[in-house]
Formats: structure tokens, sequence, C-alpha cells
């Protein structure tokens, strides 16, 4: 941002090292050209500013969220035993679903 306070400030003294009338039509442009310019430099400063308190929230934020999840999840993967032969998928299916699965093998 200080790059473009300066480049901006150098801009203001070049118009007023050649003397720009701010009372003519194109100099009334010039000045309002580097007013605008100022104007806009401020808001993306203002806006950057934002960007870095938001971006810390939300760093906290993942970072609280990560402890509640693993409170509410803690578990290891080795916690987590099925063993596939003691479900038994026919009590849930009927005849109808095996036929279903069959044909999408075929294919």
């Amino acid at each position: 941002m200080r790059d473009l306070y300066e480049k901006i400030a150098y801009l203001r003294g070049l118009a007023e090292g050649i003397s720009v009338d701010e009372e003519s039509k194109e100099g009334k442009l010039l000045v309002g050209i580097i007013d605008v310019l100022e104007d806009l430099t401020a808001e993306v400063e203002d806006l950057s500013y934002d960007f870095e308190d938001v971006e810390e929230y939300l760093t906290f934020l993942d970072d609280d969220l990560s402890d509640v999840e693993d409170s509410i999840f803690d578990f290891d993967d080795d916690d987590i035993y099925f063993d596939d032969d003691d479900y038994d998928y026919e009590e849930y299916l009927d005849e109808d679903d095996f036929e279903d699965f069959e044909e999408t093998e075929e294919e």
C-alpha cells in the first residue's frame, strides 16, 4: 500500500510541478483522477485489513471446529472393526435385489 501512496504523491507532485491550472477543464480532470486514485487506495487498504481480520477469524474457527470434531469423533481407525462374514446381507435383501446386482456385474 505504501508504494501506491508514494506513486500517487509523485503524480500529485508532477501535477503541481507542471503548474496544472485546477480551474481549467484538463486541470480539474487531472486533479480529480488523482483524488479518486487516492480514495481507491485508501479503500483497498481498508479491505486488506478487513481481509486479514477475516482470515485470522477463520483460522481460529477452523481450529475450534477441529477441536469439536476431535471431541465428538474421538476414535482411531483401529477402533473400527467390521467383519464382513458376520453380516448377513440376505436377511435385508430380497431376491429382486440380487437380480439387479447380477445384471450390473455382467455389463
